[in-house]
């Protein structure tokens, strides 16, 4: 094959690399100015989550008050009956031989405060047997910002709530219309209202905790 002219490699080689950039200089200008941008890929659905929520354990009956772990008297504080459901509640989710319901990797709990520290009294036993810590982050009232919080920890999850505000972080969950899932906490304490979505769908599951005599 015959060597090319002198000084016609240089100028052949440049408009063949300009022809092959061609398309993506186009694209670049398109994107420019015009207000399209490049195509999306489909949006990840959401991760499997789970979420069990509680009540706080009992409280003191009226004219009645409460302690605290060293026996001062309050009535924010649990009942008798409620200290006793706090430190059984590890055989449900902190058992070393093997827990009733799955261990959480995250426990919250209703903080600020002008709240009581009932939420945060029944789960001290469980977060010290999983050794992990209690996220009071957030009040009552504030269920919308403490939803996206427990959508983004490990999982599962793990919350104490006042009774009030359950229905209010189900529905920031985005699990309220979930079949079976009741409109308000029933007036029990030995419930744990569990809430799973796979492949973005959301079921419901309610489990007595049958901890205490008594428990339904």
């Amino acid at each position: 094959m015959p060597d090319a002219p002198a000084g016609s490699a240089g100028p052949r080689r440049r408009a063949v690399l300009a022809a092959a950039l061609a398309p993506f200089a186009a694209a670049g200008c398109a994107g420019k100015g015009t207000g399209v941008r490049p195509a999306q890929g489909p949006a990840a659905a959401p991760r499997d989550t789970l979420v069990m929520v509680i009540r706080h354990a009992e409280k003191p009956y009226a004219g009645d008050v409460g302690e605290d772990a060293d026996g001062n008297e309050s009535p924010g504080y649990l009942a008798a009956r409620g200290w006793r459901r706090a430190e059984a509640l590890p055989r449900l989710f902190a058992s070393a031989r093997g827990s009733v319901l799955p261990r959480p990797a995250a426990v919250f709990a209703a903080g600020g405060a002008a709240a009581p520290a009932r939420c945060r009294q029944t789960v001290g036993a469980v977060a010290a047997a999983l050794r992990t810590p209690v996220r009071t982050d957030f009040a009552v009232g504030a269920e919308p910002a403490l939803a996206r919080a427990v959508l983004a920890a490990p999982m599962p999850v793990l919350v104490c709530w006042e009774h009030a505000g359950v229905p209010r972080l189900v529905r920031a969950l985005g699990a309220h219309r979930v079949l079976g899932v009741p409109a308000a906490w029933p007036d029990r304490y030995d419930l744990v209202w569990m809430f799973t979505r796979r492949r973005g769908t959301w079921s419901f599951r309610e489990v007595a905790q049958h901890l205490l005599p008594g428990d339904a």
